[in-house]
């Protein structure tokens, strides 16, 4: 049986919960060592948070997301890819989730996240290349870019 994400029928309350739950997402990303850019994730199934992530090293490997010429080391794992491994470790899964990223997914992160069974994604700033929009939104993935909290 295929599972949806769980989307409120009343837009106005679906707005107010996918702003509380990106402006979570932008708490997890301070988290983050990396210097160029911080991003923060979140995995919300039925109502409930079940996952979060934010963009650094494996565990065990120092914190430093750049090299001394500030480019980012290729082992760095991706908010997301950090969420639906937390949730890979758990007794839960990601079908039918909401996905909330504060950057839209890069190509390789996109295909995770078909194939965790994520159903929705909400995310604020766009990555530069929307070629993993572009799969999610083939895959069947419900796309939406939240613009930012208004001042």
């Amino acid at each position: 049986m295929q599972q949806e994400a769980l989307v409120y029928a009343d837009p106005r309350k679906q707005e107010r919960y996918d702003r509380a739950y990106m402006r979570m997402a932008r708490e997890w990303a301070k988290l983050s060592h990396c210097t160029r850019k911080k991003v923060g994730a979140l995995i919300v199934k039925e109502g409930m948070i079940i996952s979060d992530g934010y963009n650094g090293t494996p565990t065990g490997f120092p914190n430093d997301c750049e090299d001394e010429s500030g480019m980012t080391l290729w082992y760095v794992l991706h908010a997301e890819a950090n969420a639906i491994m937390k949730v890979a470790r758990s007794t839960n899964n990601a079908r039918g989730a909401t996905l909330y990223l504060t950057h839209s997914p890069c190509k390789e992160c996109s295909k995770l996240i078909l194939q965790a069974g994520i159903k929705r994604l909400v995310y604020l700033t766009a990555y530069k290349d929307p070629s993993g929009l572009d799969l999610l939104a083939r895959g069947g993935v419900a796309l939406q870019q939240l613009e930012p909290d208004p001042a």
